[in-house]
């Protein structure tokens, strides 16, 4: 079992930070840290993903659109698909990033 907090030490700094919070054998729980006008520009993660906001309001871009998430927003994005952030408020956002199996069966 692990316990921690991602709540602890929210210390914006001058650029986006990611910092993983918790690694299990099926996830890595990472919180993202947002200023108010940053941006953590177009990238793609190798597995599927969760994002939710757990404090402030984000633009997330992903397939040409905008995505307006607010505080308890939540989304599901399949693996290796561009996307970015934007933050339209200090925003602390929680990102699951799933481990797949890669075990042959």
């Amino acid at each position: 079992m692990q316990i921690t907090s991602f709540n602890n030490d929210l210390t914006f700094g001058e650029k986006a930070t990611a910092k993983v919070i918790l690694e299990t054998s099926f996830s890595k729980e990472i919180r993202i840290l947002l200023k108010k006008g940053q941006t953590m520009k177009e990238h793609k993660a190798p597995s599927p993903i969760v994002l939710q906001v757990l404090k402030g309001e984000i633009n997330f871009r992903v397939y040409g659109s905008i995505q307006n998430m607010k505080e308890g927003g939540i989304l599901s994005l399949g693996g290796n698909i561009l996307h970015e952030l934007y933050a339209k408020e200090d925003s602390v956002v929680r990102l699951t990033l799933l481990k797949l199996n890669q075990t042959e069966r």
